[in-house]
């Protein structure tokens, strides 16, 4: 399976203190092989129980902020001359995409407000990742850490604060769901505990945020597995899950798994819940190699579903940030993982 693991260092800007740094780490389970599924078998017609009838969405009218010291961002402010500068600001830099928040972020809760609040200022929805469960990454180890357990409430509680009364979208803890296969029964049941906390932080404190918890992609985990994996992570408490994180399959894989996995969940006693479906870089879909694969392609940016189904995503977005290395392998040897590479944002915008 594939890992995707993302370090992000932007000056802060005039969204935060002057001379301050933002360090984003993502990560996304899939380098550990959980031969449990195969694609044929997650990818094929989707329980017929669950319809496609409308559903009420995401508003029509959302949009999405564009972060000013993303890693494209920075980077084409720092390389203005660079005749790949004009490229990258068309079609990345300029693009709404998710902040990531963790140990790196300092103090959370100011952290979290600072860039919720540039974004309503904007009257743009911010997109937000709160990755800092416990044992993070416990698969693939490029983005392992964490908080310590007992620091991990405080955290996210803070995270929630940090959100408030204001509209935003939040993806809850990349990985947490997807890595069991790489914890010991106790400790998928402690991170059970904890994420089922931070719904309930969310839906205490941030009661205008659209939050979801993670589910992985289409080729991790079943829908059986999965399912139960998320109504015991507290679910209920918040808006929906979150597919493709950090990962290359197409949408239309996505929404197969998603339409069987919503099957599952009203096996289990559920309603059918909402998703959202990270296109980031999905635009040719997985060609099986999961680190900096060459010919992969943006998909289409951040934008809302205005007429969703339960097969269907409520939202398209760029979680992960296009452009940055997933370690040093396949066309970029040379760059660790996490650092903004131009030539593979060139690649992506091109297809190469």
């Amino acid at each position: 399976m594939k890992r995707r693991t993302t370090v992000t260092i932007a000056a802060a800007a005039s969204l935060a203190v002057a001379g301050a740094v933002t360090q984003s780490l993502v990560g996304h389970a899939e380098n550990a092989a959980p031969a449990t599924v195969t694609q044929a078998a997650v990818t094929q017609a989707a329980d017929t129980t669950v319809t496609a009838a409308a559903v009420k969405g995401l508003p029509k009218t959302m949009t999405f902020y564009v972060d000013p010291t993303s890693g494209p961002a920075t980077w084409v402010s720092q390389n203005k001359s660079d005749s790949r500068a004009a490229t990258i600001k068309a079609n990345l830099s300029s693009k709404p995409m998710a902040r990531w928040f963790g140990s790196w972020s300092n103090d959370i809760k100011p952290a979290v407000n600072v860039y919720v609040t540039a974004a309503a200022k904007k009257k743009k929805a911010p997109i937000l990742v709160a990755y800092n469960i416990p044992g993070r990454d416990a698969c693939g180890g490029h983005s392992a850490g964490g908080a310590a357990v007992s620091e991990y409430r405080t955290w996210i509680k803070n995270f929630a604060a940090g959100v408030g009364k204001r509209r935003a979208v939040v993806v809850l803890e990349p990985d947490a769901l997807a890595d069991f296969n790489c914890l010991t029964t106790a400790q998928a049941a402690t991170r059970q505990k904890l994420l089922t906390y931070a719904t309930e932080q969310f839906h205490k404190s941030a009661p205008n945020a659209y939050v979801y918890l993670d589910a992985g992609n289409s080729n991790y985990a079943t829908a059986t597995a999965m399912s139960s994996r998320l109504l015991k992570s507290g679910l209920k408490n918040i808006r929906g899950f979150s597919l493709n994180v950090s990962n290359y399959h197409t949408t239309a894989e996505e929404n197969a798994f998603a339409t069987k996995l919503n099957a599952q969940l009203r096996k289990r006693g559920s309603a059918t819940k909402p998703y959202i479906v990270d296109t980031s870089r999905n635009g040719l879909g997985s060609n099986g190699v999961w680190c900096n694969p060459a010919g992969r392609k943006l998909g289409v940016t951040a934008r809302v579903n205005k007429t969703p189904t339960a097969r269907t995503p409520e939202a398209r977005l760029w979680i992960k940030t296009p452009g940055e290395s997933d370690g040093n392998c396949g066309i970029a040897p040379n760059a660790a993982a996490g650092v903004f590479d131009p030539a593979i944002a060139v690649g992506l915008v091109r297809g190469q």
